[in-house]
């Protein structure tokens, strides 16, 4: 599971339901869950999530931490960035060429938690579309 915290659950949960994600019913007014492919991802109140971890809760900013989600084309990863812009999530990178020989863009969602959209030309995904690795 992955957990985000959050400024406002309603406004996070409504920006994932338009990425075409849906509300698990065992979400409560104080979280929501969201079944991915593989895992869950908890929306849960900022403040509430630093308490809960016993640190402060700070100003947003660049944590060091991205969330991936990897497509099978570059053409998949260019179709999942304008929607995401669609959606309300704000443009950070565009989708290009990269370094390591794959193709990426990212976008941040409304809390600027970013999430990077990539073809991984070095890794398949199987036919759940999880990728795997030698």
């Amino acid at each position: 599971m992955i957990s985000l915290g959050v400024a406002d659950i309603a406004r996070s949960t409504a920006f994932y339901e338009k990425l075409g994600w849906s509300r698990s019913p065992a979400s409560q007014d104080s979280i929501t869950f969201i079944k991915l492919k593989g895992m869950v991802l908890g929306l849960y109140a900022r403040a509430n999530l630093a308490e809960d971890a016993g640190v402060e809760n700070t100003e947003p900013g660049f944590s060091g931490v991205a969330l991936a989600h990897n497509l099978r084309s570059e053409g998949e990863v260019d179709k999942a960035y304008v929607h995401a812009l669609s959606c309300g999530a704000t443009a950070v990178k565009q989708p290009q060429k990269v370094f390591w020989g794959g193709y990426s863009g990212y976008f941040a969602d409304p809390d600027g938690h970013l999430w990077e959209l990539a073809h991984n030309p070095f890794a398949d995904l199987d036919e759940d579309g999880h990728m795997t690795l030698p």
